[in-house]
């Protein structure tokens, strides 16, 4: 088999095993996506979504997130680590859509990108998740499951990303990299990944070394 029929039979397995593929942050508006990511950053997406359903009672519009005042944000979003910074990003991302783009959150990754506090991985998941267009979302995951895979064999999400950009059938991309979140956490998890119940050790060269 070549990598890309490698990758479609692994995108098909996984898709038998999560038929349903869906983002493990709470939201119900755009703009809330991308503050429940730049929230998740070294943070558990339960965590997150915990602090959010309080937060986003507290400022219930982009507008009240625009006008908060940094030191009061940092405190309700403390528990997710790294409160200054990420109260500081949420507050002029706010700002700069309201401003720059007429409180829209953009469609395309090079416009989001420009946003404080956005990489990548935000940038694909809202391309991804919120418009529905081809996105690749390099988390932790898909970086460590996709290097077994023999999909990629790099660290760097950017390098990683272009890889699977090459693979991957791509109007599964983003649904295929929330199966690997779902993946990792029941079956190929980081510190005992349970090769010997795992659908993908046919053709995974990591399982298959395992058993």
């Amino acid at each position: 088999m070549t990598v890309k029929q490698k990758a479609k039979w692994f995108v098909d397995e996984l898709e038998k095993a999560y038929p349903d593929a869906v983002c493990s942050l709470d939201y119900h508006k755009a703009y809330e996506l991308l503050i429940s990511v730049r929230l998740a950053a070294q943070c558990t997406d339960a965590r997150v979504n915990l602090v959010t359903q309080d937060l986003f009672v507290e400022y219930p519009t982009l507008q009240s997130f625009a006008d908060a005042e940094p030191s009061l944000l940092a405190d309700s979003i403390r528990s997710c680590g790294l409160g200054n910074t990420k109260a500081r990003d949420i507050v002029a991302m706010a700002n700069m859509l309201i401003n720059e783009y007429g409180g829209i959150v953009p469609d395309d990754l090079d416009t989001l990108l420009k946003l404080p506090g956005v990489g990548r991985k935000t940038a694909n998941l809202i391309v991804g998740d919120v418009y529905g267009k081809p996105a690749v979302v390099c988390d932790t995951h898909c970086i460590r499951i996709t290097n077994l895979l023999g999909l990629s064999d790099s660290k760097n999400p950017d390098k990683v990303e272009r890889q699977l950009r090459n693979v991957l059938p791509m109007e599964r991309a983003n649904d295929f990299c929330h199966r690997l979140v779902l993946h990792g956490r029941a079956v190929c998890r980081a510190r005992s990944p349970q090769c010997g119940i795992c659908r993908l050790r046919l053709h995974c060269p990591h399982g298959q070394k395992a058993i």
